[in-house]
């Protein structure tokens, strides 16, 4: 968590040197929905599917020249991210099927390009994981014989976490905004492959969002 804040921390001076320059400052809210899943070279690919997360937060759009056309916009986000998963052993008779949430705070730092209202977004992610939730289900014969409802250890994965985003959108003159986003890690989530057994020590976090947000009037 300290990380994390320390990122914030490097954000919030980024914006203080911006500001010299810049034509305008808008505060911001924004959410909405997330779609995850993990990518990567992982073992029994076809085990794992999406999804659905949210996210929310707060955005700060600091505009480089006079007509808003581009502008610097850091955000301080949470954002569920995971996957479903649904496998099965012993020529299907056990099998083992849940959802895996990871907890985040996002901290993208986006060079944002406006023409008319519609907008073009792109740039780096820092992320810090602050917990993993496993809910399963296991079951033999049809019949199930155990159920799981717990944090994992975050010893053998990378808390922090390194990627990119890049989106589009619309914005209306009154700073209403609707956008879409992908984004992807650059960092493996586990350590080593000691974490679930090596099934995902090449996976990478991958997420589509859908959001709705509001930029205040510039100061």
């Amino acid at each position: 968590m300290k990380k994390s804040l320390l990122a914030a921390a490097a954000l919030l001076a980024t914006v203080a040197v911006t500001e010299t320059k810049a034509q305008g400052i808008r505060l911001g809210l924004k959410g909405g929905a997330n779609l995850s899943n993990l990518s990567g070279d992982l073992v029994n690919k076809d085990g794992y599917d999406y999804k659905v997360g949210f996210h929310g937060g707060l955005m700060l759009n600091v505009g480089l020249v006079d007509d808003g056309f581009l502008s610097l916009q850091p955000e301080v986000l949470y954002s569920q991210k995971g996957y479903k998963y649904d496998s099965n052993q012993a020529f299907g008779a056990f099998r083992r099927e849940g959802d895996v949430t990871y907890n985040y705070i996002d901290v993208p730092v986006l060079l944002k390009v406006k023409a008319g209202n519609l907008f073009f977004e792109a740039g780096p992610q820092y992320s810090y994981l602050l917990k993993v939730k496993d809910e399963s289900t296991r079951s033999l014969g049809g019949t199930v014989i155990a159920r799981t409802e717990s944090e994992k250890d975050l010893k053998n994965v990378n808390r922090n976490e390194f990627g990119y985003v890049a989106g589009l959108g619309f914005q209306s003159d009154s700073g209403i905004m609707l956008g879409v986003r992908y984004n992807g890690a650059l960092t493996d989530f586990a350590k080593n492959d000691t974490y679930n057994n090596g099934e995902l020590t090449n996976a990478r976090n991958q997420v589509f969002q859908v959001s709705l947000g509001y930029l205040l009037p510039s100061r």
